[in-house]
């Protein structure tokens, strides 16, 4: 086995009261200044001047940039860095989903680094590590709040890119489930389905080691547990703070083991259509496991198992089927789109957005290596 290098932040505070316990902690660090990156929606419902509040209770002031969009331009970068430097920050703080955490991994590295956001596409192409970044997390799916992924859209190529690099690994990650409770139904569906890629990827990934397999299998075994309570029933805390711990294992499996096709795919469709990152994904990940199920029908078994699927009498291609019929029966019964179709993808873009797919970092480490007609043929799958 090749050696595994296992990335996480160096402190992760999960459950009710998290935000609390974080606040002191950001005090305890030194910090003086933060600037608190996130949307329109958590500014305007008050959350923001929430966290502002505490941690002006620990003698920490806070300046706030809320322009990032859904998925986070090199525009919202910019701004974002404008801010930061005027008011003289020596932290940052991301507050929402993955956007806003993003956008923040963005700002934190060009902090340090310089440059353009754009010079760091691809893999560990920073010197330096970045601002420290403290991250709050409101949604239960992508993980940014622990990862070393950054995905940044760019206006100009309408593409989304790649960032895998250890330095935008947050100093702190938090997930407190009340922060949770305000999601609806269609977010919550969408990052719990994000989160479920997360850990099948990660499975099936070329570089999935021990340590991500216990953490992606657990997680698919939360989420299968848990996905479909936290949708119906927003208010119901245990549901949410399942799912905040099985994003997170998710986020451990694919932080340390990466990801594959659904992500290199669903990157494109976000880049070019600007669609939601985890209804893209949820509408890819069983057509590309039906691709994968050729070398990798014996793990996406042990998936169907962890989805409490009586596999003991089945063979390898049989438990994989019933691994990809479960995730399609999830997305149904928490009314993710069928197809391409339903998301006003064009078919006349599939050549240009396989291209860029295969590009993607998350490519590399699919279980198969396809053509571009291989991954055309996906997307046609998906249609």
């Amino acid at each position: 086995m090749a050696t595994a290098t296992f990335f996480i932040p160096s402190v992760n505070v999960i459950g009710s009261g998290a935000l609390n316990d974080a606040a002191t902690a950001i005090a305890q660090h030194g910090f003086r200044h933060a600037l608190i990156v996130t949307d329109k929606v958590l500014f305007d419902i008050g959350v923001v001047k929430q966290v502002q509040e505490l941690l002006a209770n620990s003698d920490v002031q806070s300046s706030v940039y809320h322009g990032t969009h859904p998925n986070p331009t090199t525009r919202n970068v910019r701004e974002g860095l404008e801010i930061l430097k005027k008011n003289g920050c020596d932290c940052v703080i991301s507050l929402g989903g993955g956007s806003p955490h993003d956008c923040a991994k963005g700002i934190a590295l060009l902090a340090t680094n310089g440059g353009d956001i754009k010079d760091y596409e691809g893999v560990d192409r920073s010197a330096k590590p970045q601002l420290p970044l403290i991250s709050i997390n409101t949604t239960a799916g992508t993980a940014s709040e622990m990862t070393r992924f950054c995905i940044i859209t760019d206006e100009e190529r309408h593409i989304k890119m790649a960032i895998v690099d250890k330095n935008v690994t947050p100093l702190m990650s938090v997930n407190d489930p009340h922060l949770m409770v305000g999601m609806p139904k269609g977010l919550t569906a969408a990052t719990g389905m994000d989160a479920l890629t997360h850990a099948i990827e990660a499975y099936v990934s070329s570089a999935a080691n021990p340590i991500t397999d216990a953490c992606a299998l657990k997680a698919i075994t939360m989420i299968i547990d848990s996905l479909r309570t936290a949708v119906k029933d927003g208010k119901n805390m245990q549901a949410r703070e399942d799912m905040a711990y099985a994003q997170f294992l998710a986020g451990m499996a694919f932080n340390n083991a990466s990801l594959g096709y659904v992500h290199a795919m669903a990157h494109q469709l976000g880049g070019f259509y600007n669609l939601p990152h985890g209804v893209c994904n949820a509408v890819l990940l069983p057509f590309v496991q039906e691709y994968n199920a050729r070398v990798a029908s014996p793990r996406l078994k042990d998936v169907a198992a962890a989805m409490h699927i009586d596999v003991s009498a089945m063979t390898d291609a049989q438990g994989a089927k019933a691994c990809i019929d479960a995730i399609r029966q999830l997305a149904r019964d928490v009314d993710i789109p069928a197809g391409l179709r339903d998301l006003n993808v064009k078919e006349e873009d599939f050549n240009t957005l396989a291209t860029n797919a295969l590009k993607d970092a998350c490519a590399l480490t699919n279980p198969i290596q396809g053509t571009h007609a291989d991954v055309v043929g996906i997307f046609k799958a998906a249609f």
